[in-house]
């Protein structure tokens, strides 16, 4: 008996076995099923799904046979992987010098006739073999031999496809614990800011109660925006932490609303320099949307305008519009612009291009990943147009 030769591979060929996390795992119908066929096809008692770890051979699946695992000295399959683009045929082990005095020959499952089809993976490897035995010297017609390839290529699908499913849960998992993490720091960071916004709430109404009479017409006017802005605020911090606990919240929370009436709400929120001026048409036009989503796109979008402008004299213009199935907005700056190369990127979280803003400072990388992520659970698109230094175009759709 002459044993099998070590693959030269076999360290990232091991790897690749364990990467599928499917040794010693219970007993499965699809793999059941393919062995099952392959014994009918080729009129073999026996049919195995064989997997080669270090110095085993294990069975995945094993029609015909009792045992579940054997030591890898003794594996036909471990010299069929030897070669992975062919298939090993034995017709009568005791005319075979590697097998003729093999213990699994001589004595139980009497392993006389073999075939195995190696299962290679997307990567190359051979993770071990489709194989039918017979306790008969024999040999398969060709057909019979094409049917058993094309059933190991569905034992390979079958393994990558539970390999995907393993990686999806696992990645569903850690989402689950992160947004677990984030619902809870949203928790106490929507503390921390409503507390001092109480503050300026109730310090605003004091000041107005107590020097209403003492102050002209133009103090009275700046307690109140100061006052409206606290209330409006706080209100947006209560929709935000119901949202960052389900997006569904953006869908079922939908209301009818004026968009000039919104964006004249939402500009009361954005810090516009002097040298700025926002454009937008004197149309009506009634939208039903997440007013809370709506303010957070305008907000990003506004503030963007504003910081990445280098214009002694900034200019935005909003268009909107609508037809049987969207409303459409546009929101044009004349400021740095954007270079094609990195539509794509702006979009993705934590990414910046590295660019100071008007006032110094660095992007968070936050933003527009937000308005994207935002538009995108309203069942819109978001997409970008710009020339360096002369303007810069975001569209945005918001499904009816």
């Amino acid at each position: 008996m002459l044993k099998p030769p070590i693959p030269e591979n076999e360290s990232g060929r091991l790897a690749a076995l364990n990467s599928y996390q499917i040794l010693d795992t219970l007993p499965e119908q699809g793999f059941d099923e393919i062995t099952l066929i392959a014994s009918e096809i080729c009129q073999t008692p026996i049919s195995l799904v064989s997997l080669i770890d270090n110095d085993r051979q294990w069975f995945k699946s094993n029609k015909g046979l009792e045992v579940t695992e054997t030591p890898k000295e003794l594996a036909f399959c471990a010299h069929a992987i030897i070669e992975p683009d062919k298939v090993m045929i034995v017709k009568d082990a005791f005319s075979d010098e590697r097998f003729a005095d093999n213990p699994l020959v001589t004595g139980n499952p009497k392993v006389i006739f073999y075939t195995g089809v190696p299962l290679i993976n997307p990567d190359g490897y051979a993770l071990g073999t489709l194989c039918v035995i017979d306790h008969k010297a024999r040999e398969l017609n060709n057909t019979q031999i094409i049917a058993l390839k094309a059933l190991a290529n569905q034992v390979v699908a079958q393994l990558e496809l539970k390999k995907k499913v393993t990686e999806l849960n696992a990645t569903k998992r850690e989402l689950e614990q992160s947004n677990e993490y984030l619902e809870k720091f949203a928790v106490m960071a929507a503390h921390d800011i409503r507390n001092p916004l109480t503050n300026i709430l109730l310090t605003s109404q004091v000041l107005r109660d107590r020097f209403k009479d003492k102050l002209d017409e133009k103090g009275n006017k700046f307690l109140d925006i100061i006052n409206g802005s606290a209330h409006k605020l706080i209100s947006l911090l209560e929709k935000m932490l119901d949202y960052s606990k389900s997006s569904k919240v953006l869908m079922q929370n939908k209301e009818e609303a004026e968009v000039l009436q919104l964006l004249h709400e939402v500009i009361k929120l954005v810090n516009v320099p002097p040298a700025f001026t926002i454009n937008m048409p004197s149309r009506p036009m009634k939208i039903t949307t997440s007013i809370i989503a709506f303010d957070q796109i305008m907000i990003n979008l506004l503030n963007n305008a504003i910081r990445y402008n280098n214009k002694a004299e900034g200019v935005i213009k909003i268009d909107f519009s609508a037809d049987n199935w969207f409303y459409t907005f546009n929101v044009t700056d004349n400021g740095i612009g954007i270079s094609p190369g990195n539509y794509k990127k702006i979009f993705e979280p934590m990414t910046t291009l590295g660019t100071k803003d008007r006032f110094d400072k660095d992007g968070s990388g936050i933003g527009l990943s937000t308005v994207k992520g935002l538009v995108e659970a309203l069942g819109g698109t978001i997409t970008v147009n710009s020339v360096i230094d002369e303007f810069t175009t975001f569209t945005f759709t918001l499904k009816r």
